[in-house]
């Protein structure tokens, strides 16, 4: 008794066989890049954390290009700092959005600072409000509170208006994927 005699899937149809196994091989080559991918972002947290920022941005460029917002981020903080990068507040502003914008509490908190700052992006502390507003509400446990006292730090500079303007931002906005 053979698999077909076991199993009518379809496959007696003409060509069925080669489609089934067509669909099998992109499913392996997609399984195999996603280790890949978290291994690449690994390799350039683990250099990051060895003070190696030339190696770090090597390996965050590409997966940030590629939508990562994780190496998004780290990206952000390398040209914010000048590590790894020449340093470029305009590009830490870009990096950061990217990220921020895929829902990012880290690139949203950092964004933020720029927006109050003026460092890379127009000052707008309604923007900075909005962001830092999501940042914290998303924030880990751990970092929660000293990201409050920061965006109530930047709230006691906004009128009501500005407070109501930014609090709307952050309940209009949701989440993005990039393509």
């Amino acid at each position: 008794m053979t698999f077909f005699s076991i199993c009518d899937c379809g496959f007696r149809r003409r060509g069925g066989l080669l489609r089934w196994a067509g669909w099998a091989v992109a499913l392996l080559l997609f399984l195999r890049a996603i280790p890949l991918q978290a291994q690449s972002l690994g390799q350039g947290l683990s250099a990051f954390q060895r003070q190696d920022y030339v190696t770090a941005s090597r390996v965050f460029i590409p997966l940030a290009e590629r939508g990562n917002a994780g190496a998004q981020s780290y990206l952000g903080l390398l040209f914010e700092t000048g590590r790894g990068v020449p340093q470029s507040y305009t590009e830490a502003a870009m990096w950061y959005r990217r990220a921020a914008e895929q829902g990012d509490s880290r690139a949203q908190y950092s964004l933020g600072l720029l927006y109050d700052r003026g460092f890379g992006v127009p000052q707008d502390i309604v923007e900075a409000s909005k962001w830092l507003n999501l940042a914290t509400a998303a924030s880990p446990p751990r970092v929660r509170e000293a990201r409050a006292r920061i965006r109530d730090a930047v709230t006691t500079k906004m009128t009501r208006g500005e407070i109501a303007q930014a609090r709307l931002r952050a309940l209009e906005w949701a989440p993005s994927r990039e393509h």
